[in-house]
């Protein structure tokens, strides 16, 4: 089974995201960020990760269907 854009682009910035966050937490246990902040980031980066994971399955659903037109219009003229 191949894997899909719309899989592994979130996947790869969800991974970086954890990364960036684990990296971050030493600034947020230490005093040095608030929660609102910390948290507010992580749940905006995650809701974006989201949003382009269905964007890119609408995109390759659109993509998808175009393709299976042009065949049956090139089976058509055949």
């Amino acid at each position: 089974m191949k894997l899909k854009r719309s899989t592994i682009v979130p996947s790869l910035l969800g991974v970086y995201l954890l990364v960036m966050a684990a990296i971050g937490y030493p600034r947020y246990a230490s005093g040095e960020e608030t929660p609102m902040f910390y948290f507010g980031v992580l749940a905006i980066s995650a809701i974006v990760i989201v949003l382009l994971h269905f964007n890119l399955k609408k995109q390759e659903r659109i993509r998808r269907q175009r393709m299976n037109d042009n065949e049956k219009e090139t089976n058509n003229k055949a």
